[in-house]
């Protein structure tokens, strides 16, 4: 009998796949393209586990799906393998992050002895089609020499506001050469000052560098970081949870640092518009909707008495200037020091400190305290001339806005609240609203009074009239804010892309693109230096001889000709913004990607991927990609067409019971009765029946040897079971491998898409899997239906019940796959192969479209069937079945036939038949004459298509 030998079948055709190239894309074709990505990997040192795969394996059921509906298909894969991981693995085992990093993609032994399995034996072994000839590597010098060339050409550009795009910085420097840069509308600092054309080109070269600076792309500045001293590096607000870091649970405080920073605010408003052009889950847009914070309002600026400075307000709420009963500024707000007063300065200085050991992150979800120090200092009403007190408080942060507000406490809670806590003020200034009790926020039923020339005026009338006197007063003028800030882009870390950049007196020059990639020198130790400069303050190496146009030992430093080095790297999302281009053209060595092969792939056409990058990779992307588009080295603004977030696959946890103060461990059905404590197990010592091996749990927790533990009356000892994230943490992580050898990957691919709907978090359980194993059996067994279960696939002609069935699973198949509802197609499949099996169908025009159908989702059954059905060709180029409606229109009708409307019996006719005819075909049934017994009726009433009754 010829078994269902699934190890065998699996390593044989990935073998097959991986010799004649199966998946390999053109970059021509006379097929329409399709561009199918998943969000690549950080290959760990832990490997996959099976949540991991669940995208990946929806992106290659719709690749395998597109191949066979015609198209020619792009589906990469690569590894975002620079990262804080490996350079905190580094630290504590002092391997190079290469070589780990080498480990955990291809497998082996690392210097510390651990055995890992790599990440591309655990791809290889789930039977994905990836174009492996594109792979790409973050950690690849070939690589990153395109972040480097990338960030170049952001230092080399400007953004020029009238022609809402980024333009090159040469076309800026020619303008303030001719006309200085009173006309010019870019987006830059605040600070900068306006000059003529004369006063520019007698500015000394430093000079002009440094007014550049401030209008590039990426430029350095001093910045508010979130400054973590255990890791010694800088995090992004996404890697800080409530105050400590997301890795290593260390502290973490503001500091303010010199930053490498990326002028994506620029790109505010495109990035919003460009939304309502890709199909993108709702949520994720609103993600991204609420992080770019767009507003309409005006800027303030309030006098401070005594001081020649002014208090600069964003406010949404220019109508309620009347209502300011004090200020409030972030405590790290650049006049905090210089305006406080002596009287205040402790206190101030002390709560400035305090502010510090707090991530904005965490001081923006505090709703609840309310704290701040006033600072002695008055800013004054620009129409009333009012003393207003100011306050520093913490719910302001430095980076939003301008770092102050002007609080109006009858109009917003917080403001509101702050006032009651501290007995200040809270003018009304709205008609008929009570607000003794709560702030009054309902603009659009705003009637405004006590406020002078704005008395009696609505919400919009309000606004409108009080931006024209804010303006002719020269105290302010309307704007449109945006939430949004430029991205720091240094990190104090080792291993990640360096700069391509030096410095000489002081200022940053890059290195020239043909002598790129700058790669990364060797350090001792990945640990910042004594002084606290960055790991690559440690390498020896690391000057740029600009005659020589290499890197040079330090101790050749002069400042003439040879000058010291970046010693930052970038962020992890440096390398991940335009991975997606560079697989369009990967061993392109002269430039990015050629035009011919971004012009043919333009960009992604399904992206998959978690939704927990919405506002850091996803938005980056959307920048880099729209920069690359302004200067010409795109075709297309947005990367990806469609994208789809898959769910999370959740975790079964085990659970064994501690008997509070006692060395017991109690079984599932006992632990009500008893005051327990409940101990994850690891899952992999827990059969299909919930039983835990008492003997390997003791070996695993050795502190248990001696427990006693209460069974059930059987001896088998049950655990709970629970819900939870899939984590090493909670021993509850099922590893692929361990599933593809016991039940095969066409097993694991079906049960992963069978599990339900993509886009919802659902738990794994591994006793479900038997059910979906057990089908691919009898889908073996449908085709082995001979002598001895030999091969048995006829030539003879199907039944109209054979096509019937075929052809509903064709519609539902290619409905579900389009619609990308892979769990109810797996349903299609089991109830297809139940049919014919009954059918006892063996003919090959219903056996061979058939495994086309199911190719997607279980690949290797699919080519090793198809090879036995006598084909030398991957079933991955073998067209989709067409559907045929005409197989599913019924012939026949079983009509009931009713003896004064109580049914008898039924009988089957043809729907084209008749009524006269009917009739004559019912009374002339046998079962007709004994029911009637000899009578003859009154009447037949004959619906075509619905009812015979017989009457009397």
């Amino acid at each position: 009998m010829s078994q269902y030998h699934f190890n065998d079948i699996e390593a044989k055709w990935q073998q097959f796949w991986a010799e004649n190239k199966t998946f390999k894309a053109e970059n021509k074709s006379d097929k329409p393209k399709y561009y199918v990505l998943d969000m690549f990997p950080y290959p760990s040192g832990a490997g996959l586990h099976v949540g991991h795969p669940l995208g990946y394996i929806a992106s290659d059921v719709y690749t395998r799906y597109k191949r066979h509906k015609g198209y020619n298909v792009l589906h990469p894969m690569g590894y975002d393998s620079f990262g804080l991981p490996a350079e905190q693995y580094a630290i504590q085992t002092g391997q190079h992050p290469a070589e780990t990093t080498l480990v955990n993609i291809e497998g082996g032994v690392d210097k510390s002895g651990t055995t890992i399995k790599g990440y591309r034996k655990q791809l290889d072994k789930i039977g994905f089609s990836f174009d492996w000839s594109r792979e790409v590597r973050t950690s690849d010098p070939k690589y990153y020499k395109w972040t480097q060339w990338i960030f170049i050409q952001l230092f080399e550009s400007w953004y020029d506001k009238d022609a809402d795009k980024a333009k090159d910085i040469n076309e800026l420097i020619s303008i303030f050469s001719s006309e200085g840069n009173t006309q010019v509308n870019a987006a830059c600092d605040d600070d900068v000052a306006m000059f003529t054309a004369d006063e520019w080109n007698s500015f000394t070269s430093e000079e002009q560098q440094q007014i550049l600076l401030k209008y590039r792309l990426t430029y350095l500045a001093e910045t508010e970081v979130n400054w973590c001293p255990e890791l010694g590096t800088v995090l992004a607000n996404d890697e800080v949870v409530n105050g400590v870091s997301e890795r290593g649970g260390y502290p973490v405080i503001r500091k303010k640092m010199m930053q490498w920073s990326m002028r994506i605010t620029a790109y505010a408003q495109r990035l919003l518009d460009g939304l309502e052009t890709i199909d993108w889950p709702q949520p994720l847009k609103d993600s991204q909707t609420n992080w770019i914070g767009r507003s309409e309002g005006a800027m303030v600026s309030f006098n401070l008495q005594g001081f020649e400075d002014t208090i600069e307000v964003f406010t949404t709420r220019p109508d309620t200037i009347f209502g300011v009963s004090f200020m409030t500024l972030a405590p790290e707000h650049e006049l905090v020091a210089k305006i406080t007063s002596e009287a205040q300065k402790e206190e101030v200085k002390a709560y400035v400190e305090a502010t510090a050991r707090r991530s904005e992150r965490e001081r923006m979800a505090d709703v609840k305290t309310i704290s701040g120090v006033f600072t002695g200092a008055y800013a004054v009403h620009p129409f009333s001339g009012e003393k207003i007190p100011v306050w520093i408080g913490d719910y302001v942060l430095a980076g939003y806005g301008t770092g102050a507000v002007m609080a109006v406490p009858c109009g917003d809670q917080r403001d509101y609240d702050f006032a009651k806590h501290y007995k200040l003020p809270i003018p009304n200034i709205f008609d008929g609203v009570d607000i003794s009790e709560e702030a009054f926020a309902d603009k659009e039923n705003t009637v405004i009074a006590n406020s002078d020339f704005l008395d009696g005026l609505t919400y919009k009338e309000a606004t409108r009239k009080v931006i024209e006197a804010l303006e002719a007063k020269g105290a302010g003028y309307g704007k449109v804010n945006y939430r949004l800030r430029d991205a720091v882009f240094s990190r104090q870390r080792y291993w990640g892309e360096p700069f391509p950049v030096y410095y000489k007196d002081g200022l940053p020059q890059m290195i020239e693109t043909e002598h790129l990639p700058l790669v990364l020198p060797e350090v001792e130790k990945y640990l910042p230096t004594e002084d606290g400069d960055p790991p690559l303050g440690r390498a020896d190496v690391w000057a740029w001889d600009t005659v020589g146009k290499a890197v040079v030992s330090n101790e050749l430093i002069d400042h003439k000709t040879v000058f010291p080095l970046e010693l930052n790297t970038m962020p992890g999302w440096a390398g991940s913004s335009c991975y997606m281009f560079r697989y369009m053209d990967p061993h392109n060595e002269q430039e990015f990607a050629s035009k011919a092969a971004l012009d043919y792939w333009k960009n992604v056409d399904l992206y998959i991927g978690g939704s927990e990058h919405a506002t850091g990779h996803l938005l980056y992307s959307r920048f880099w990609t729209k920069f690359m588009y302004d200067r010409g080295h795109l075709p297309v603004e947005e990367h990806a067409k469609k994208l789809i977030n898959q769910g999370m696959i959740l975790g079964e946890s085990a659970f064994v019971y501690r008997v509070e103060g006692e060395n017991t461990l109690v079984t599932e059905s006992k632990r009500n009765d008893l005051s327990v404590q409940p101990i994850h197990a690891d899952v992999s010592i827990v059969n299909l029946s919930n039983e835990l091996d008492i003997e390997a749990f003791k070996n695993w927790r050795p502190e248990f040897e001696n427990a006693k533990f209460i069974t059930e009356e059987d001896g088998t000892f049950k655990v709970g079971r629970e819900v939870e994230k899939m984590s090493k943490s909670k021993y509850n992580v099922v590893n692929p491998d361990d599933i593809c050898n016991r039940y095969g990957a066409d097993t694991l691919r079906m049960y992963e898409m069978f599990l339900g709907p993509l886009e919802q978090a659902k738990p794994w359980s591994t006793a479900g899997i038997t059910g979906v194993h057990s089908f691919l059996k009898k889908l073996w067994k449908l085709y082995h239906s001979g002598a001895e279960g030999s091969f048995n696939v006829s030539e003879d002609a199907a039944t109209k019940d054979n096509l019937k069935t075929l052809h509903k699973t064709i519609k539902k198949v290619e409905e579900d796959i389009e619609n990308f509802s892979f769990n109810t197609s797996v349903s299609t499949f089991m109830i297809a192969v139940n049919e014919l099996t009954a059918q006892k169908c063996a003919s090959r025009e219903i056996l061979e479209p058939l495994l086309i159908l199911i190719s997607p989702y279980a690949p290797h059954i699919a080519e090793e069937l198809w090879s036995k059905l006598g084909h030398s060709e991957s079933i991955s180029t073998a067209e989709f079945p067409k559907f045929d409606q005409s197989y599913l229109v019924e012939s026949i009708k079983e009509y009931p036939v009713s003896f004064n409307g109580k049914m008898r019996f039924k009988m089957e006719l043809p729907l084209d038949m008749s009524k006269d005819d009917i009739e004559a075909a019912v009374m002339a049934h046998e079962r007709t004459a004994h029911y009637l017994e000899g009578r003859t009726p009154k009447k037949v009433i004959v619906v075509p298509g619905k009812i015979i009754n017989i009457v009397g």
